[in-house]
């Protein structure tokens, strides 16, 4: 059994990572808020050009672009957006988990898979993981700009421009509330069909004017649309890492409190036993004499 000593030195250990851990909620929190409030700026924004873009994909255009048509699926690409940093709880795992999920149906079905990285823990976990990895982004802080993230995109985006890649996928969490980040695997390009109201509209015969051209038109929009998801996405990621750490690191300041009560409780029991002892000594010694 460990001695009175050793338990204070114990309980004064984890009291010092319970203050850690404590200023580390706080500061998550006060990011969670700024991160919450970037990214529902932007969910409007992004959800008009999706819509847009929906309705593009269903109008009657003599000008498709390759971002809009189909093609047999040998080769898949998949953006994988992660953290930085750690401590944020099962985060990056369950991202891992779902991403690992798509690769195998389709390693199951030949087709091959290459991956970009944007964040430290997913660069981390395809050197253990392995595979292609064909570009990577490290570092790009709590509120980047699409510039920061515009390499790998670019990357693979040329790719399927060249043929190289026939289908490419945007893994990232998305911020639901402070308890809740859902793990989404989201096709990029080709544009996926439309939702359910836009396969709706679709029956009217979509049809539009374009000025000056479709093809300057069209072509502008997708750029935009990339740019747009794709940082949308890197929000909703930010706010989730924050979110998760925030409550992570309360779970474990809350450990630490059970912990040290657990501690002083046993620290209270041998010294109260040892006090005990003395007593039964001095006792019997008084006796003794007498």
């Amino acid at each position: 059994m460990a001695s009175l000593k050793e338990i204070r030195a114990k309980v004064t250990s984890i009291k010092s990572t319970q203050k850690i851990t404590r200023a580390m909620q706080m500061v998550a929190a006060s990011k969670m808020r700024r991160a919450q409030e970037r990214m529902e700026m932007g969910r409007p924004y992004a959800e008009s050009m999706h819509r847009v873009i929906a309705h593009l994909v269903q109008a009657q255009s003599d000008y498709k672009h390759p971002y809009m048509v189909s093609r047999p699926v040998n080769r898949v690409g998949f953006i994988v957006i992660t953290s930085d940093r750690g401590l944020a709880g099962g985060l990056n795992i369950n991202l891992f988990k779902n991403l690992l999920k798509s690769v195998k149906s389709y390693q199951e079905q030949s087709v091959e898979v290459e991956f970009a990285a944007i964040g430290s823990k997913g660069v981390s976990f395809f050197k253990n993981f392995g595979g292609k990895v064909n570009s990577t982004l490290t570092d790009y802080g709590d509120s980047p700009n699409y510039e920061q993230l515009s390499v790998p995109v670019q990357v693979m985006l040329n790719e399927y421009n060249e043929g190289r890649l026939d289908r490419i996928y945007l893994v990232y969490n998305q911020f639901i509330n402070a308890m809740v980040q859902k793990p989404v695997v989201s096709q990029l390009v080709p544009l996926p069909e439309g939702s359910l109201e836009d396969t709706k509209q679709a029956s009217h015969g979509w049809d539009y004017i374009y000025e000056p051209d479709t093809k300057t038109l069209i072509d502008s929009l997708m750029v935009r649309y990339i740019e747009t998801i794709v940082y949308q996405a890197v929000l909703e990621n930010i706010a989730s890492e924050q979110s998760a750490r925030m409550v992570a690191m309360k779970a474990a300041t809350d450990n630490a409190g059970n912990l040290i009560k657990e501690l002083q409780l046993v620290y209270n029991k041998l010294r109260q036993a040892a006090i005990t002892r003395e007593i039964s000594e001095i006792v019997g010694g008084a006796a003794a004499v007498s």
